[in-house]
Protein backbone atom coordinates (compact mmCIF):
# COMPACT_ATOMS: atom_id res chain seq x y z
CA UNK A 1 0.00 0.00 0.00
CA UNK A 2 3.13 2.21 1.03
CA UNK A 3 4.97 1.70 -1.97
CA UNK A 4 1.66 2.46 -4.61
CA UNK A 5 1.08 5.84 -2.85
CA UNK A 6 5.20 6.64 -3.04
CA UNK A 7 4.71 5.34 -6.61
CA UNK A 8 2.39 7.47 -7.25
CA UNK A 9 3.53 10.65 -6.09
CA UNK A 10 6.71 10.09 -7.98
CA UNK A 11 4.96 9.99 -10.99
CA UNK A 12 3.08 13.37 -10.07
CA UNK A 13 6.37 14.69 -9.11
CA UNK A 14 8.22 13.62 -12.49
CA UNK A 15 4.85 15.02 -14.60
CA UNK A 16 5.70 18.12 -12.76
CA UNK A 17 9.27 18.35 -13.79
CA UNK A 18 8.67 17.22 -16.98
CA UNK A 19 5.79 20.00 -17.63
CA UNK A 20 8.18 22.85 -16.04
CA UNK A 21 10.88 21.63 -18.39
CA UNK A 22 8.40 21.54 -21.19
CA UNK A 23 7.39 25.35 -20.41
CA UNK A 24 10.88 26.02 -20.13
CA UNK A 25 11.80 24.38 -24.09
CA UNK A 26 8.81 26.47 -25.27
CA UNK A 27 10.18 29.69 -23.87
CA UNK A 28 13.51 28.91 -24.85
CA UNK A 29 12.35 28.25 -28.17
CA UNK A 30 10.57 31.44 -28.73
CA UNK A 31 13.53 33.45 -27.88
CA UNK A 32 15.62 31.60 -30.14
CA UNK A 33 12.79 31.64 -32.82
CA UNK A 34 12.87 33.84 -35.84
CA UNK A 35 9.44 34.25 -35.82
CA UNK A 36 9.36 37.74 -35.12
CA UNK A 37 5.63 38.32 -35.19
CA UNK A 38 5.19 35.37 -33.01
CA UNK A 39 7.72 36.62 -31.13
CA UNK A 40 5.99 39.68 -30.74
CA UNK A 41 2.56 38.65 -29.19
CA UNK A 42 4.12 36.09 -26.98
CA UNK A 43 5.51 38.95 -25.74
CA UNK A 44 2.64 41.26 -25.22
CA UNK A 45 1.45 38.15 -23.80
CA UNK A 46 3.60 38.29 -21.30
CA UNK A 47 3.72 41.68 -20.25
CA UNK A 48 -0.31 41.91 -19.78
CA UNK A 49 0.20 39.13 -17.38
CA UNK A 50 2.82 40.94 -15.69
CA UNK A 51 5.77 38.44 -16.43
CA UNK A 52 8.28 41.64 -17.17
CA UNK A 53 11.26 39.33 -16.54
CA UNK A 54 10.15 36.66 -19.37
CA UNK A 55 8.42 39.53 -21.64
CA UNK A 56 12.09 42.26 -21.30
CA UNK A 57 14.40 39.39 -23.17
CA UNK A 58 11.44 39.04 -26.02
CA UNK A 59 11.27 43.08 -26.46
CA UNK A 60 15.06 43.49 -26.51
CA UNK A 61 15.37 40.97 -29.17
CA UNK A 62 12.60 42.94 -31.17
CA UNK A 63 13.61 46.03 -30.81
CA UNK A 64 16.48 46.17 -33.58
CA UNK A 65 14.68 43.77 -35.70
CA UNK A 66 11.77 46.09 -35.71
CA UNK A 67 13.34 49.20 -36.21
CA UNK A 68 11.72 51.79 -38.93
CA UNK A 69 8.38 49.60 -39.21
CA UNK A 70 4.91 50.25 -37.56
CA UNK A 71 5.65 48.07 -34.77
CA UNK A 72 8.25 50.21 -33.38
CA UNK A 73 6.00 52.79 -31.98
CA UNK A 74 4.45 50.45 -29.72
CA UNK A 75 7.59 48.11 -29.01
CA UNK A 76 9.86 50.70 -27.78
CA UNK A 77 6.58 52.49 -25.85
CA UNK A 78 6.17 48.80 -24.05
CA UNK A 79 10.19 48.54 -23.70
CA UNK A 80 10.06 51.38 -21.60
CA UNK A 81 7.60 50.25 -19.65
CA UNK A 82 9.19 46.76 -18.98
CA UNK A 83 11.94 48.20 -17.70
CA UNK A 84 9.84 50.72 -15.22
CA UNK A 85 7.88 47.49 -14.04
CA UNK A 86 10.88 45.85 -12.93
CA UNK A 87 12.22 48.83 -10.95
CA UNK A 88 15.16 49.64 -13.78
CA UNK A 89 14.26 53.35 -13.51
CA UNK A 90 17.89 54.56 -15.37
CA UNK A 91 17.29 52.08 -18.31
CA UNK A 92 13.46 53.28 -18.09
CA UNK A 93 14.17 56.80 -18.41
CA UNK A 94 16.42 56.56 -20.89
CA UNK A 95 13.84 54.83 -23.06
CA UNK A 96 10.98 56.89 -22.11
CA UNK A 97 13.31 60.17 -23.20
CA UNK A 98 14.11 58.22 -26.55
CA UNK A 99 9.90 57.84 -27.42
CA UNK A 100 9.35 60.91 -26.75
CA UNK A 101 12.15 62.22 -28.46
CA UNK A 102 11.98 59.63 -31.85
CA UNK A 103 8.17 59.57 -31.81
CA UNK A 104 7.36 63.15 -30.82
CA UNK A 105 4.18 63.78 -33.16
CA UNK A 106 2.75 60.30 -31.12
CA UNK A 107 -0.07 61.02 -28.46
CA UNK A 108 2.28 58.91 -25.97
CA UNK A 109 4.79 61.29 -26.28
CA UNK A 110 3.63 63.60 -23.52
CA UNK A 111 3.07 60.71 -20.88
CA UNK A 112 6.52 58.94 -22.15
CA UNK A 113 8.27 62.62 -21.57
CA UNK A 114 6.53 62.81 -18.31
CA UNK A 115 7.57 59.14 -16.88
CA UNK A 116 11.44 60.38 -18.20
CA UNK A 117 11.22 63.14 -15.22
CA UNK A 118 9.49 60.32 -13.05
CA UNK A 119 12.18 58.13 -12.97
CA UNK A 120 14.52 60.60 -12.20
CA UNK A 121 12.20 61.30 -8.96
CA UNK A 122 11.96 57.52 -8.06
CA UNK A 123 15.37 57.37 -8.20
CA UNK A 124 15.95 61.07 -5.98
CA UNK A 125 17.67 59.80 -2.92
CA UNK A 126 17.03 60.67 0.94
CA UNK A 127 17.86 63.82 1.99
CA UNK A 128 21.29 62.89 3.67
CA UNK A 129 23.03 61.67 0.68
CA UNK A 130 23.93 63.43 -2.35
CA UNK A 131 21.31 65.17 -4.12
CA UNK A 132 22.47 65.32 -7.86
CA UNK A 133 19.71 63.19 -9.07
CA UNK A 134 17.15 65.49 -7.33
CA UNK A 135 18.13 68.61 -8.94
CA UNK A 136 18.24 66.48 -12.06
CA UNK A 137 14.14 65.29 -11.72
CA UNK A 138 13.30 68.75 -10.54
CA UNK A 139 14.95 70.29 -13.76
CA UNK A 140 13.20 67.25 -16.02
CA UNK A 141 9.67 67.65 -14.21
CA UNK A 142 10.47 71.70 -15.06
CA UNK A 143 11.26 71.03 -18.63
CA UNK A 144 8.04 68.72 -19.26
CA UNK A 145 5.55 71.83 -17.45
CA UNK A 146 7.29 73.84 -19.91
CA UNK A 147 6.63 71.75 -23.03
CA UNK A 148 3.15 70.82 -21.64
CA UNK A 149 1.90 73.57 -19.92
CA UNK A 150 -1.43 72.48 -20.50
CA UNK A 151 -1.05 68.71 -19.87
CA UNK A 152 -3.30 67.12 -17.28
CA UNK A 153 -0.21 65.93 -15.75
CA UNK A 154 1.11 69.38 -14.91
CA UNK A 155 -0.57 69.85 -11.17
CA UNK A 156 1.11 66.08 -10.51
CA UNK A 157 4.64 67.39 -11.75
CA UNK A 158 4.39 70.60 -9.87
CA UNK A 159 3.16 68.19 -6.28
CA UNK A 160 6.61 66.01 -7.43
CA UNK A 161 8.90 69.32 -7.71
CA UNK A 162 7.43 70.87 -4.30
CA UNK A 163 8.68 67.43 -2.76
CA UNK A 164 11.90 67.40 -4.35
CA UNK A 165 11.96 70.47 -3.08
CA UNK A 166 10.79 69.70 0.60
CA UNK A 167 13.74 67.37 0.61
CA UNK A 168 16.38 70.35 -0.37
CA UNK A 169 14.92 72.14 2.43
CA UNK A 170 15.85 69.96 4.83
CA UNK A 171 19.11 68.57 3.56
CA UNK A 172 20.29 72.42 3.74
CA UNK A 173 18.60 72.73 7.60
CA UNK A 174 20.38 69.71 8.84
CA UNK A 175 23.80 70.91 7.06
CA UNK A 176 23.60 73.79 8.78
CA UNK A 177 22.89 72.50 12.07
CA UNK A 178 25.95 70.31 11.64
CA UNK A 179 28.10 72.90 11.57
CA UNK A 180 26.81 73.88 15.18
CA UNK A 181 26.94 70.80 16.87
CA UNK A 182 30.33 70.16 15.67
CA UNK A 183 31.22 74.32 17.06
CA UNK A 184 32.33 75.67 13.59
CA UNK A 185 29.92 78.49 14.68
CA UNK A 186 30.64 80.94 11.84
CA UNK A 187 30.17 78.48 9.04
CA UNK A 188 27.06 77.48 10.47
CA UNK A 189 25.86 81.42 10.76
CA UNK A 190 26.51 81.74 6.68
CA UNK A 191 25.38 78.37 5.71
CA UNK A 192 21.95 79.72 8.23
CA UNK A 193 21.91 82.45 6.24
CA UNK A 194 22.17 80.97 2.95
CA UNK A 195 19.86 78.62 3.96
CA UNK A 196 16.87 80.95 4.65
CA UNK A 197 18.21 82.81 1.46
CA UNK A 198 17.78 79.95 -0.78
CA UNK A 199 14.45 78.49 0.79
CA UNK A 200 12.49 82.17 2.06
CA UNK A 201 9.13 79.88 2.91
CA UNK A 202 10.77 77.06 4.50
CA UNK A 203 8.93 75.70 7.66
CA UNK A 204 12.12 76.02 9.60
CA UNK A 205 12.43 79.60 8.62
CA UNK A 206 11.68 80.49 12.83
CA UNK A 207 13.77 77.89 13.90
CA UNK A 208 17.04 79.12 11.55
CA UNK A 209 16.63 82.56 12.61
CA UNK A 210 17.31 82.15 16.19
CA UNK A 211 19.66 79.60 15.01
CA UNK A 212 21.64 82.29 13.40
CA UNK A 213 21.36 84.87 16.47
CA UNK A 214 22.63 82.11 19.02
CA UNK A 215 25.62 80.92 16.35
CA UNK A 216 26.52 84.11 15.76
CA UNK A 217 26.68 85.25 19.90
CA UNK A 218 28.87 82.09 19.84
CA UNK A 219 30.88 83.26 16.86
CA UNK A 220 31.50 86.61 19.26
CA UNK A 221 32.78 84.64 22.23
CA UNK A 222 34.97 82.68 20.37
CA UNK A 223 36.92 85.50 18.32
CA UNK A 224 39.93 87.60 19.58
CA UNK A 225 39.03 90.62 22.41
CA UNK A 226 39.65 93.38 19.31
CA UNK A 227 36.69 91.54 16.98
CA UNK A 228 34.24 90.67 19.88
CA UNK A 229 32.45 94.15 19.80
CA UNK A 230 31.49 94.29 16.28
CA UNK A 231 30.98 90.25 16.19
CA UNK A 232 28.58 90.55 19.42
CA UNK A 233 26.57 93.88 17.78
CA UNK A 234 26.10 91.46 14.53
CA UNK A 235 24.33 89.17 16.84
CA UNK A 236 22.52 92.27 18.93
CA UNK A 237 21.32 93.18 15.25
CA UNK A 238 20.09 89.70 14.49
CA UNK A 239 18.32 89.65 17.66
CA UNK A 240 16.15 92.61 16.84
CA UNK A 241 15.32 91.25 14.05
CA UNK A 242 14.12 87.74 14.92
CA UNK A 243 11.57 89.93 17.67
CA UNK A 244 10.58 92.03 14.84
CA UNK A 245 9.76 88.92 12.51
CA UNK A 246 8.46 86.35 15.65
CA UNK A 247 7.07 88.54 18.03
CA UNK A 248 5.08 85.63 19.78
CA UNK A 249 8.02 83.04 18.91
CA UNK A 250 8.90 80.49 21.69
CA UNK A 251 12.51 81.54 21.31
CA UNK A 252 11.76 85.36 21.90
CA UNK A 253 12.94 84.95 25.47
CA UNK A 254 16.07 82.81 24.67
CA UNK A 255 16.72 85.84 21.91
CA UNK A 256 16.41 88.34 24.23
CA UNK A 257 18.96 86.59 26.96
CA UNK A 258 21.27 86.23 24.20
CA UNK A 259 20.82 89.98 23.26
CA UNK A 260 21.26 90.97 27.13
CA UNK A 261 24.73 88.75 27.75
CA UNK A 262 25.92 90.08 24.07
CA UNK A 263 25.40 93.51 25.51
CA UNK A 264 27.33 92.51 28.96
CA UNK A 265 29.99 91.10 27.15
CA UNK A 266 30.51 94.20 24.92
CA UNK A 267 30.62 96.13 28.14
CA UNK A 268 32.98 93.49 30.18
CA UNK A 269 35.34 93.40 26.76
CA UNK A 270 35.70 97.26 26.17
CA UNK A 271 37.01 97.18 29.92
CA UNK A 272 39.47 94.63 29.53
CA UNK A 273 40.50 96.00 26.17
CA UNK A 274 40.91 99.26 28.42
CA UNK A 275 42.41 97.67 31.29
CA UNK A 276 45.20 96.35 28.86
CA UNK A 277 45.63 99.27 26.67
CA UNK A 278 46.23 101.06 30.19
CA UNK A 279 48.95 98.54 31.43
CA UNK A 280 50.55 98.10 27.88
CA UNK A 281 50.61 102.29 27.77
CA UNK A 282 52.36 102.43 31.35
CA UNK A 283 54.82 99.39 30.68
CA UNK A 284 55.85 101.29 27.18
CA UNK A 285 55.89 104.26 29.60
CA UNK A 286 58.07 102.72 31.76
CA UNK A 287 60.60 101.43 28.78
CA UNK A 288 60.54 104.59 27.40
CA UNK A 289 61.42 106.69 30.90
CA UNK A 290 64.06 104.22 31.32
CA UNK A 291 65.32 104.36 27.86
CA UNK A 292 65.28 108.44 28.16
CA UNK A 293 67.30 107.67 31.77
CA UNK A 294 70.17 105.50 29.86
CA UNK A 295 70.49 108.04 26.85
CA UNK A 296 70.76 110.65 29.65
CA UNK A 297 73.45 109.06 31.43
CA UNK A 298 75.61 108.19 28.36
CA UNK A 299 75.39 112.22 27.40
CA UNK A 300 76.38 113.18 30.48
CA UNK A 301 80.28 114.02 30.39
CA UNK A 302 80.52 113.72 34.56
CA UNK A 303 79.45 110.35 34.15
CA UNK A 304 81.84 109.73 31.48
CA UNK A 305 84.79 111.11 33.30
CA UNK A 306 84.66 109.41 36.11
CA UNK A 307 84.03 105.68 34.26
Amino acid sequence: MFKNKLNFSLSILLVIIIAIAGCKSKYEKLRASNDTAKKYREAIKFYEKKDYNKALPLFDDLVTKYRGTAEAEDLSYYFAYTHYKLKDYTTARYHFKTFADTYASSPKAEECRFMAAYCFYLESPTYSLDQDNTLKAMDALQLFINLHPKSERVPEASKLIANLRTKLEQKSYENAKLFLDIGDYKSAVIALRNSERDFPDTKYAEEMQFLTVSAQASYAGASLELKQEGRYNEAIQLANEFAVNYPTSKYLKDVEQIKKDSEKSIIDVKKLIATQTALMEAQNAKIKAAETAKDKKQEDPKNNSNE
